[in-house]
């Protein structure tokens, strides 16, 4: 992974505050995210930062701005061991900016996902295993990664969120779904 795109810079006197995260119902949840022009605008500075507190709070791996309904082309991977992903890997919270995957690999892998806006259910869901990726940093600068495994799950399962799509929308069938009591006892703690 490259150098985090954070912290914001010293200069900066945003305040950061916990957004309330929209669930499954919300309409904005299924609105295609409009694209971010100005990276540099203090609102979206304020997102930014905003979205890196709410899923540390809320032991996300990544949350996309819709799910706070703001309807941007923007989300944060931040993965990192917690009680709701206790193997995730660990890793700086990145902000993507009107993100592109543009390669992807052939292999499809099915894994366990759930999402803050979805709370109480765990789905295994089909991912590319590796994908190629291209976003905007919070500087302003392009940056292009390959990313693989988990973190490639995150970055699809979060851009999903910028077209009106939830991980539900991607099951095969309705019996790869479990609750997260079921998740913690079957998975995490078998």
């Amino acid at each position: 992974m490259p150098n985090s795109p954070f912290p914001i810079p010293q200069n900066s006197f945003i305040m950061t505050e916990l957004a309330p995260i929209i669930q499954l119902g919300n309409p904005t949840l299924r609105q295609k995210a409009v694209w971010v022009e100005n990276i540099q605008d203090k609102h979206i500075q304020k997102l930014i930062e905003d979205l890196i507190a709410t899923v540390a709070k809320a032991n996300g791996v990544g949350i996309a701005a819709p799910q706070v309904a703001q309807s941007y082309r923007l989300f944060i991977v931040a993965s990192r061991p917690n009680a709701r992903y206790p193997n995730a890997p660990e890793m700086e919270p990145t902000a993507m900016i009107n993100p592109k995957i543009i390669a992807h690999s052939t292999e499809v892998v099915k894994d366990w996902e759930g999402c803050l806006s979805v709370p109480g259910i765990r789905g295994l869901v089909p991912r590319y295993k590796s994908i190629e990726v291209e976003y905007t940093d919070c500087q302003g600068n392009l940056q292009k990664q390959e990313l693989t495994d988990f973190i490639a799950r995150i970055f699809q399962h979060e851009y999903d969120h910028l077209d009106g799509i939830v991980f539900v929308d991607r099951l095969e069938s309705t019996l790869d779904m479990i609750t997260e009591q079921e998740y913690q006892e079957r998975v995490v703690n078998k």
